[in-house]
């Protein structure tokens, strides 16, 4: 039985078995990596909900597959070089790299069936079903196929290189993520010969296939736009592969795709030059070591071992499908113009405060806004940086850019300010894993434009969101200030729930200027008047208000704390944790991806609940609330509870005033936590179950609600009643109300 949402929510209390003293012991915490495995084993549960739309639940699939293969790339790749150079350091919870890599092996092989069950046995049938079809070859009929045949011609032939493999011919390299044939032919001289043939990256994965009455009209250099049916690539390929090997028997083609280690290494103290360093650095990407080789279940066992000896993989490495392969290509199938298939649209809105304003400067002096994406439009962040390059009153420009995307009205708002003279200083962060190529153009486009680049910091990412603008007022210069939990993108703003908010506080705006003055010059500082910075003093700051809810638990047994991030990880702060619920303060935690604190254990962590929504929209903000005895104070920011976070990047958390607080916490914060119907609960052996609304309840989707109740808030807050019972959230009421 699935547990209810209210019947398991934590109450405080004292725990009744005895206290556990040793906070060090490996049991008490949960792989990192299988907890990752676990996250997104839960996307997969997404993609096998029926209550999404259609497409929807492809996209899910597709997402599915596309972390597992940053996973290997990433992570499982870095798992192997710790094996191979004999890393003694463990993780909190003490699994050695061999123990993780063969247990992440266990976990992931029957959620790899269950992916590929989902596609066949559900949504290819489902999506004939609703005249959306992914055929095989084989069910084409002859015309089709005969089409199909003058387009591979025309189009994909010139663009194939068989490559042999023999004595004289060394074996290829075969490249990251590519899909690929091995080809078995018969040479009538030599006898059976192996060759690889990659497909092309250059075309969609999936072809359009001309219907029989739409055959007579087919043009001869495309394919029918109006399509409604899909074949693998591939398959035409392997179908057509005598024009490639005249003169030869083809006995058989057999597709398989491999993925190598991606997680380059920049010698950042030995680089004269950062970007070049960088530039080189992704174009290594290309060698990295194989990880990963996934194959059809029909490949004889010779041709998968010449595979896996020429690419020396051990067998644990190779992944054997019964399916089609590399299935995060049916994120093409999401560009189909069908509605019906797909999420109602919605229109993000204006926070209150902007609507019909003009002048977003004269907005900030007579107040914070706050702005919750994707549920409020992304536009006004835009439009500030636009108001700033236009205003003869600005002097001064300066921002972090992480991932911005590939067609940034950020940037063009930048370089607008820059053309009318306006002084721009822009920190790129090169490192940002996978944008580095993108980060590298932005950069080099901004610096053409005479903008003042920063590339980052030696040995730090600089992840934290920040904007700064400096305008001549009246009264004296006067410091405009934007700072998010999410990057500069508006493309991920629609997808991402992030908080942003816009600010003229003069102390927050001294720490932004000082913190900025340490990013693009010789600046040493630690301390701030309101921000927390990593890797300075975040950790310990956290650390520090734990604590302080501790001592006022045990004064006054009204201590809370409500966190929501997308990774709890750093041993240090698990711990302050567990001793916080060892003294009875509540917690509720909603972490969306990997957490390896290991909650409800008991003498450790009763006092703990642990939650994670996967949905529609990426859950991404971080908020952290902590009670203090009424006297509250919550931080928003880009960072979350790892060791990376805190240590090895540039990340800022900051305080929110009253009226922001309050809004957030009732109708961001707890609607989220009270989520009964796409929240998981994480129990204590570290597997989550799905909670269901209690008896005669409708149950609460929080991101549903917010699309349906948030964008209509007034000045005054949310108009529609909150989803939840507020009274749980209030502290226990004492005779003695002193210490409030």
């Amino acid at each position: 039985m699935k547990p209810s949402h209210f019947s398991t929510m934590t109450t405080a209390k004292q725990s009744q078995a005895p206290l556990i003293d040793d906070l060090d012991d490996p049991s008490l915490f949960i792989n990192r990596e299988l907890g990752w495995v676990q996250f997104n084993g839960r996307v997969l549960e997404e993609a096998l909900d029926h209550r999404h739309p259609l497409l929807e639940r492809v996209k899910f699939l597709s997402i599915f597959a596309n972390n597992l293969d940053e996973f290997f790339m990433i992570r499982v790749s870095g798992l192997r070089r710790q094996l191979a150079s004999g890393v003694l350091s463990a993780p909190p919870d003490g699994m050695t790299p061999s123990e993780q890599l063969a247990a992440i092996r266990k976990e992931l092989i029957p959620q790899l069936a269950a992916q590929m069950d989902c596609w066949q046995s559900d949504l290819s049938k489902a999506l004939r079903e609703a005249n959306l079809s992914v055929l095989s070859y084989e069910e084409l009929k002859g015309k089709q196929k005969k089409l199909l045949r003058r387009h591979f011609k025309r189009e994909i032939f010139p663009a194939l290189t068989p490559l042999a493999f023999d004595p004289g011919r060394p074996f290829p390299h075969i490249g990251n993520l590519s899909m690929n044939l091995a080809v078995l032919v018969n040479d009538p001289i030599q006898g059976e010969r192996f060759a690889r043939l990659k497909v092309p990256p250059a075309f969609p994965r999936l072809l359009k296939v001309p219907s029989e009455e739409s055959a007579d009209s087919y043009e001869s250099l495309g394919l029918v736009e109006t399509s409604n049916t899909f074949v693998w690539i591939e398959e035409v390929i392997a179908a057509n592969l005598e024009l490639l090997f005249p003169g030869v028997e083809v006995q058989a083609a057999y597709p398989f795709r491999l993925t190598r280690d991606a997680d380059i290494e920049i010698e950042e103290d030995e680089a004269s030059d950062l970007s070049v360093a960088v530039e080189r650095g992704v174009e290594m990407r290309r060698f990295g070591s194989a990880d990963r080789l996934e194959i059809h279940h029909d490949m004889p066992e010779w041709v998968r071992n010449v595979l896996a000896k020429n690419l020396r993989l051990a067998p644990y490495q190779v992944f054997t499908v019964e399916g089609p392969l590399g299935l995060a290509d049916l994120m093409e199938l999401t560009a189909v113009d069908r509605p019906d298939l797909k999420f109602e649209p919605f229109l993000p809105a204006t926070p209150p405060a902007f609507r019909g304003a003009n002048d977003l400067f004269a907005v900030m002096r007579q107040q914070d806004v706050l702005v919750y994406h994707p549920y409020d439009s992304f536009a006004p962040v835009v439009e500030l940086v636009r108001q700033a390059a236009r205003d003869p009153k600005v002097l001064t420009i300066k921002q972090t850019l992480y991932r911005v995307g590939p067609d940034s009205p950020i940037v063009d708002a930048l370089l607008e300010a820059r053309e009318n003279g306006r002084q721009v200083s822009v920190l790129v962060e090169l490192k940002a894993r996978f944008d580095e190529e993108n980060n590298l153009g932005w950069a080099r486009q901004l610096e053409k434009a005479g903008v003042h680049v920063v590339y980052g910091l030696v040995g730090l990412k600089t992840h934290c969101k920040l904007l700064l603008i400096v305008r001549r007022e009246s009264d004296g210069l006067r410091r405009y200030v934007h700072m998010a939990t999410g990057n500069y993108n508006p493309v991920t703003a629609r997808m991402y729930t992030d908080i942003g908010f816009f600010t003229c506080d003069g102390d927050i705006a001294s720490d932004v200027s000082e913190l900025f003055n340490v990013l693009t010059g010789y600046a040493h500082q630690s301390e701030y008047r309101k921000l927390l910075v990593a890797p300075t003093s975040m950790q310990e700051e956290i650390t520090n208000r734990i604590e302080r809810e501790i001592e006022r638990h045990q004064a006054h047994g009204d201590g809370y704390l409500a966190f929501k991030m997308n990774a709890l990880v750093d041993k240090k702060i698990m711990k302050a944790l567990y001793r916080a619920s060892q003294a009875g303060v509540k917690i509720d935690m909603q972490i969306r991806g990997i957490c390896s604190l290991r909650p409800g254990v008991p003498g450790l962590s009763e006092n703990i609940r642990v939650t994670s929504i996967v949905g529609r929209f990426l859950e991404h903000s971080r908020i952290f609330y902590f009670r203090n005895g009424g006297d509250e104070e919550m931080l928003l920011g880009s960072a979350d509870l790892m060791p990376r976070n805190l240590n090895r990047r540039v990340e800022v958390l900051f305080p929110v005033s009253k009226r922001i607080l309050t809004l957030i916490r009732d109708a961001v914060l707890f609607v989220h936590l009270n989520d009964s119907l796409q929240s998981r609960l994480l129990l204590e052996d570290g597997t989550y179950v799905r909670l269901q609304p209690g008896k005669d309840e409708e149950g609460l989707d929080s991101q549903a609600w917010m699309l349906d109740h948030y964008a209509a808030r007034t000045e005054d807050g949310i108009a529609a009643p909150l989803p939840y019972d507020a009274t749980r959230y209030a502290p226990p009421v004492h005779d003695d109300q002193s210490g409030h």
